[in-house]
């Protein structure tokens, strides 16, 4: 591993994979080194399902998503998979109104339904209250669309660990598990990970990781298997499904507490959770058994919202999140090294576009939105200008 590459990439998660798409595809020589295998039980893309949607409480959030959406059927044309789940959302709670607003004023369709229309429309999920309907919501593949990203990327070296970075002005010396490799630029996108090898390199950036818990309830009085969630007899149908599920849409709370639900692609189950929730974690000691606490929540949010499905889930999983201190995302470059780092539950959904703009970065092009998403944001602001606070939150089950 001592030949000069154009770019380095650290983590073959959803960053990692989409950054190197779209760097083979400007014809840069990359390779992407992963310490485990893509999809890895520690990893934070791991799993079947993700929500992708356009509500958010910011107009630039909203438009984002909507040239993400645009990147992944992209991606479906290449990869011939099906990627999106078209499946409406039920957006509640007293974050409603500031995501109404911004899906309006980034001319995103949407209706608001009083509380009986949403109860009438959608018998299954209890609200309780008015909703916001997002037409053009769906459910993620997550795996289909990491194979998808995998299959665009030349070369990915499995089972490879960085264990530090050096940036000597010229390039980016990795030392890896497999001897040195050097690189033009190097582009940091090993979630959780990410905060520790970069203070190898003298590159602090702030990072939370926390462990989350996530539930797949079976519907009720219904003989449904208990095996790994997604999994279903009949495979996956013929040609384009309209929907992840038979008439379930998915749902999101904005609130203090933040639940949210989605049907999985190809099974009857059902997936929950709530948003941020979980311990804060050391990502290389994760414990993957089930939290009796975190999962007593998630039965009160079925009972609350899901009265045709068993409280108790079928199958649970872990998940970690990456967190920045404010949600919004970290992107940017310090010399040779570009960080890909803080999504902090909701960057799924945006995946390519995240590629797209990290490539950028490693070209040398200028950085996307840098006073959001740069690393100046941490630094003691001066006392005639300071960054309002971020409402990127209320952004459950996408990281």
């Amino acid at each position: 591993m001592t030949q000069l590459r154009d770019v380095a990439i650290v983590g073959a998660g959803l960053l990692g994979l989409a950054a190197g798409r779209a760097l083979a595809a400007r014809g840069r020589d990359v390779v992407v080194l992963e310490q485990a295998e893509i999809g890895h039980q520690g990893a934070g893309s791991k799993g079947q399902s993700r929500i992708f949607r356009l509500g958010y409480p910011e107009p630039s959030y909203v438009k984002a998503a909507v040239q993400a959406r645009d990147l992944w059927h992209e991606l479906e044309a290449e990869s011939g998979r099906q990627i999106l789940w078209p499946t409406p959302q039920l957006t509640f709670g007293a974050g409603l109104r500031g995501v109404h607003d911004a899906m309006r004023a980034a001319g995103a369709p949407c209706e608001l339904l009083s509380a009986a229309a949403a109860a009438e429309r959608f018998p299954a999920v209890v609200i309780g209250g008015p909703a916001l309907l997002e037409p053009e919501s769906c459910v993620i593949a997550a795996d289909e669309a990491l194979a998808a990203l995998a299959q665009r990327v030349p070369e990915i070296a499995a089972g490879v660990r960085v264990m530090s970075l050096t940036d000597d002005g010229r390039q980016v010396t990795l030392r890896t598990s497999r001897g040195k490799l050097t690189a033009r630029a190097a582009i940091i996108s090993a979630g959780p990970w990410s905060s520790g090898l970069l203070a190898t390199a003298g590159v602090s950036i702030p990072s939370r990781p926390t462990l989350e818990q996530v539930g797949y309830l079976r519907p009720a009085h219904r003989d449904v298997p208990a095996g790994q969630a997604g999994q279903a007899a009949d495979g996956r149908p013929a040609g384009r499904a309209r929907s992840a599920s038979d008439g379930m849409p998915i749902f999101i709370c904005h609130a203090d507490r933040a639940p949210y639900g989605l049907p999985v692609p190809k099974s009857p189950l059902y997936k929950i959770g709530i948003h941020q929730t979980g311990p804060v974690t050391d990502p290389d000691a994760q414990e993957q058994s089930a939290d009796a606490g975190l999962l007593a929540r998630l039965a009160e949010v079925a009972r609350r919202h899901l009265p045709g499905y068993d409280p108790e889930p079928a199958v649970t999983e872990r998940c970690i999140y990456d967190n920045s201190p404010d949600e919004d995302f970290i992107l940017d470059r310090t010399g040779n090294v570009v960080i890909g780092s803080g999504t902090s539950g909701h960057g799924f959904k945006f995946g390519p576009l995240l590629g797209e703009w990290l490539a950028q970065l490693a070209a040398g092009e200028p950085a996307p939105q840098p006073d959001r998403f740069g690393l100046a944001r941490f630094r003691p602001p001066s006392p005639l200008r300071r960054r309002p606070p971020s409402t990127a939150g209320w952004a459950p089950g996408t990281q």
